[in-house]
């Protein structure tokens, strides 16, 4: 007798959770990075961000440092325990390897964020950012 008044709890649980799924967007959805620069010293990323698209908190353990540059659109940035910032269009974001940050796309048209990340490795290598910045930009 006892199963058969759980079971229908069960399903109506069941159906919300399906629900709430279907209506809450996918982790990172609408965030799409594409690769320019790929080097032993540095990595260089240009991210598409869809309106209204979120890219959770992360981190990245495996550079030195990191640049989060937004190209275009009205994004929002949020880095370590701070308050979340609007940030505007060539303004620059500098943070340390393992700095916790993510980022929204607040506005209603898509943004673009470049993102460029020196090694660890690259203390000893040769690096030239003024010529890594502009084959970024030049690959838009």
């Amino acid at each position: 007798m006892r199963s058969c008044k759980i079971v229908p709890i069960l399903s109506m649980a069941l159906v919300y959770v399906v629900q709430v799924r279907a209506q809450a967007p996918a982790a990172n959805e609408g965030v799409n990075p594409v690769r320019l620069i790929d080097r032993a010293e540095v990595r260089v990323s240009r991210v598409e961000v869809a309106p209204g698209a979120v890219r959770s908190v992360h981190t990245h353990d495996d550079v030195r440092f990191h640049l989060w540059i937004p190209v275009s659109g009205k994004l929002e940035i949020t880095i370590g325990s701070a308050k979340p910032v609007e940030a505007a269009s060539g303004q620059a974001f500098f943070m340390e390897k393992g700095t916790p940050h993510g980022f929204k796309n607040i506005g209603t048209t898509p943004a673009a964020v470049l993102e460029i990340f020196v090694k660890d490795g690259s203390a000893t290598a040769e690096l030239n950012l003024q010529d890594v910045l502009l084959a970024a930009l030049s690959n838009r």
